[in-house]
């Protein structure tokens, strides 16, 4: 007997999450996806779990708890690393932005002086007090999330959680601020977010996961200690081959696709600010089974282009998961 499938969904950057919530709201999204697809006839086996068991992989609690052992930081309060790489997210993200007018003139000076401090502070390590690279950050978000257009793209975040919110690819990457959970044992931030995702899987089983944004970096390397078969691995809104901020801090090195994956869709539009321009498939190493990233680009022509629930019902997206999962279940599509 076949085991049933199993389907993780793993979200980026944001606030604390309603896992229930988050878990039906990116269902219903791929159920629409799934209609425009030509799989309207299985689309309640989708949402029932009668197709596949689904999962939200929710990490977001662990960016709220408090910090590093004595070290008398909570949420929001970043350390030089972290905040340099929210400096380059901040670059990037201007430079990026499609916006015109006055907004463009505005996200311009704003990427203008993030890519000069960081400039500046790879000459002089030792910046102090006001052009401390956590206060610059903080007020480069604070003049970022003030942009009209991009308080669209932030949940209309404050200042404040917009520097929580863009300082979390930063605190992941930086592989160094501890946690402990509740029975004392100690860890990285970014090994305990991992362990979020693998401990949802099943080695046992078919499996097909979509990651989006920061959790499609997350995915990618927990994927690659994961002793199981990834029949589908679908990334969204993927960050992950930003040269600056992300490409050099990804774990293992060189990047490369996980072995357990039979096929990875990296799926990008091309309004989404988030997404670098350098290709996925052109920059990281094939498995043993020589699979690469295939590149499938959409439009949507949408103000925020990033969000999970618009890639989820694009159909170049619930297609393929549809196909995979009917194909894994033995269901004639």
């Amino acid at each position: 007997m076949t085991a049933r499938p199993q389907l993780l969904l793993v979200h980026g950057i944001g606030g604390v999450r309603d896992v229930e919530a988050e878990r039906r709201d990116w269902k219903r999204a791929l159920a629409e996806g799934a209609r425009s697809a030509g799989y309207a006839d299985h689309i309640s086996a989708l949402t029932t779990d009668w197709l596949a068991d689904s999962f939200f992989a929710d990490y977001s609690d662990l960016f709220s708890r408090r910090r590093a052992q004595g070290a008398g930081q909570d949420e929001g309060e970043l350390d030089d690393e972290a905040a340099l790489v929210t400096l380059a997210l901040v670059a990037e993200y201007a430079d990026s932005s499609s916006e015109a007018g006055p907004a463009r003139a505005d996200l311009e000076q704003i990427g203008a002086q993030a890519r000069f401090f960081l400039e500046t502070h790879s000459r002089d390590r030792h910046v102090q007090g006001v052009l401390s690279p956590a206060r610059k950050a903080a007020a480069l978000c604070t003049a970022l999330a003030r942009v009209p257009g991009v308080q669209i793209g932030l949940q209309r975040a404050s200042a404040a959680r917009c520097l929580s919110i863009l300082s979390q690819p930063g605190r992941y990457l930086r592989r160094k601020e501890r946690i402990t959970d509740e029975s004392g044992l100690v860890t990285t931030l970014d090994q305990r977010i991992r362990e979020r995702v693998t401990r949802q899987l099943d080695s046992t089983r078919p499996t097909v996961v979509i990651g989006h944004s920061l959790g499609s970096v997350v995915a990618l390397e927990a994927l690659a200690s994961y002793a199981g078969t990834v029949d589908l691995f679908v990334t969204i809104g993927a960050p992950i081959a930003m040269n600056a901020l992300i490409w050099p801090r990804l774990i293992p090195r060189p990047p490369a696709v996980p072995s357990g994956v039979q096929r990875w869709l990296d799926v990008w539009d091309g309004d989404d600010l988030v997404v670098p321009q350098r290709r996925l498939c052109d920059a990281i190493k094939p498995n043993s089974k020589h699979v690469v990233p295939e590149p499938v680009p959409v439009s949507s022509r949408a103000v925020w282009a990033h969000s999970a629930l618009s890639y989820l019902r694009r159909p170049e997206v619930a297609g393929p998961v549809m196909q995979t999962l009917t194909g894994l279940a033995r269901i004639p599509s």
